[in-house]
């Protein structure tokens, strides 16, 4: 069995593998294979999966991929992560991927499937839409809907028919990725020494460029390793760091934080892989309908959802709580407006809560870091001093 550096080292080359080599190599094993790529926050992967489909996320290149034609794209006000995208997508990056599906994040996002439709990459790309309305009766119909919509494009490329037993054998094999995923978090809550935020960044990444069977392997044989007994706890303070959204923090942004004085307890870098905080029925005669269900009602919190019956600001302090932690750092995308306009909520109801936080803005490809490593170590120092004082 690999130990957990061979798992960890497996993992971060998986993640920023721009050429998405190990999902390529999938596909060319059966004729009938397609690859979906889609952006976060969130998508129902499981449909994907049931019509010998593997969903791929595209996070674009961080500071891996230089930007040089895709500026010109995009105005200079707006997020980096859309440039990134349409900079792989023109160097050829997602050749051989069949079609793509752009999540209702934000109107960037939308324009980003606009242009890959005039581009012409991929067989099809289609912006799907999430409900907004939380009835089932309205939002849950339309969102079968736009899972069938996807379907059915699938299905014109390989002609594969969805069943219900197919979809809830995927349903099954996610559901087991999301319990293992939370597993890692739940150990790391009491134990962060023995796995760190990087590392765990780089195993959740992984899981969304290769089949889920693969991954939920990785998981569980890295359960097994973070569950012995190894290393000593340092002088830090927990923390839950959230806004990264969709445009995802450079890893040594991550790593700052941890050398700062941190241990990062949760985060939302990866939500998508965590967004339904249930099992899904998986032995329902209508399987559509409970990806339906979990979703309208068990979604994970976030800017491009909007929860007005379950405030998020209230389910943000939960998680604090549950976690344990010492406060909360919010490093929302610049330009990034649903994060920046969730950021005064977000801090009114921690100053409500008592809870202390810091608020720093990034950029995917931002290489200067002195400032938020300054930043956040004073925010650990004093959270010491504080308790010390108490």
């Amino acid at each position: 069995m690999p130990n957990l550096k061979e798992l960890a080292d497996k993992c971060e080359n998986l993640a920023f593998d721009l050429n998405f080599t190990e999902a390529k190599s999938w596909k060319a094993k059966d004729s009938k294979r397609v690859i979906i790529g889609y952006m976060p926050v969130y998508f129902p992967r499981e449909i994907i999966h049931a019509v010998n489909g593997l969903a791929v996320g595209i996070l674009g290149g961080g500071d891996r991929k230089q930007i040089v034609v895709g500026d010109a794209y995009y105005q200079s006000y707006i997020c980096h992560i859309p440039r990134g995208i349409i900079e792989m997508a023109l160097s050829g990056h997602f050749t051989g991927f069949d079609g793509f599906v752009f999540p209702s994040i934000c109107d960037v996002i939308r324009n980003l499937s606009g242009m890959f439709q005039m581009s012409k990459i991929g067989q099809f790309a289609k912006y799907m839409d999430f409900p907004q309305d939380f009835n089932p009766e309205i939002g849950g119909k339309f969102y079968i809907q736009e899972m069938d919509s996807v379907l059915s494009k699938i299905k014109e490329i390989n002609g594969v028919e969805l069943t219900v037993e197919n979809l809830n054998r995927s349903i099954g094999l996610y559901n087991k990725n999301r319990k293992l995923i939370e597993r890692i978090y739940d150990i790391r809550q009491s134990y962060p020494w023995r796995l760190s935020a990087v590392d765990t960044y780089h195993i959740i990444r992984a899981g969304m460029v290769i089949p889920v069977e693969e991954h939920n392997e990785i998981l569980e044989q890295l359960i097994e390793e973070i569950s012995k007994e190894f290393g000593d706890p340092m002088d830090k303070i927990k923390v839950v760091v959230t806004g990264a959204f969709c445009e995802q923090p450079p890893v040594s942004l991550i790593r700052t934080i941890e050398l700062a004085g941190c241990y990062v307890v949760d985060d939302d870098f990866m939500l998508g892989s965590r967004w339904l905080q249930t099992q899904v029925d998986d032995t329902t005669d209508n399987p559509k309908l409970a990806l339906s269900d979990a979703y309208l009602n068990y979604s994970a919190f976030s800017s491009s959802v909007y929860d007005v019956g379950n405030p998020k600001s209230k389910r943000l302090i939960e998680l604090v709580k549950r976690r344990k932690a010492d406060g909360i750092i919010f490093a929302a995308p610049s330009f990034c407006d649903p994060a920046l306009l969730d950021k005064p909520i977000y801090n009114q109801e921690c100053d409500k809560a008592g809870i202390r936080y810091i608020n720093f803005q990034y950029h995917e490809n931002i290489g200067q870091f002195k400032v938020i490593k300054e930043q956040v170590g004073a925010f650990s120092d004093s959270i010491k001093l504080w308790d010390v004082e108490a």
